[in-house]
């Protein structure tokens, strides 16, 4: 299980190095792929492979699957974890996800979302302010 957050640095090779205590359940081989909130998500295989096999099932006759389908696993690249633990982050997810030197790699239970620090701390700021009604909902449904 993924949890917690850590401030980390983009080396000029565009190479990430992932946190020590993540890289074991992340395993050599991993996915990078564009997330939501213009973050990136960074999935063990097995992880990705299930969830991809879902968006494979769904109905290529609704506008919003397709869009979703395309933007998931179009966006997808294999990387794999060197003797460092670092990952090289394709361009067109750099781009995507506006990195800078410094990033947030943040653990979310069955994946890893690397963010660009900024967006990050306003993400948290925004989310904070209504994190109690979120609770409620959630309450709501079991959670």
């Amino acid at each position: 299980m993924f949890i917690g957050e850590y401030i980390h640095t983009v080396d000029n090779k565009k190479r990430l190095a992932i946190p020590m205590k993540f890289r074991k359940e992340l395993g050599q081989k991993t996915v990078i792929t564009r997330g939501l909130d213009n973050c990136l998500f960074l999935y063990p295989v097995k992880e990705w492979e299930a969830l991809a096999e879902k968006l494979g099932k769904l109905p290529v006759g609704q506008s919003d699957a397709r869009g979703f389908s395309r933007m998931m696993l179009a966006g997808a690249m294999d990387v794999e974890l060197d003797s460092l633990g670092r990952i090289l982050i394709p361009d067109y997810l750099k781009q995507y996800a506006s990195l800078g030197k410094k990033v947030v790699i943040a653990g979310l239970y069955n994946r890893l979302e690397i963010w660009n620090e900024e967006k990050w701390q306003e993400y948290k700021t925004k989310t904070l302010e209504t994190v109690e009604k979120m609770g409620e909902k959630l309450g709501e449904l079991g959670v």
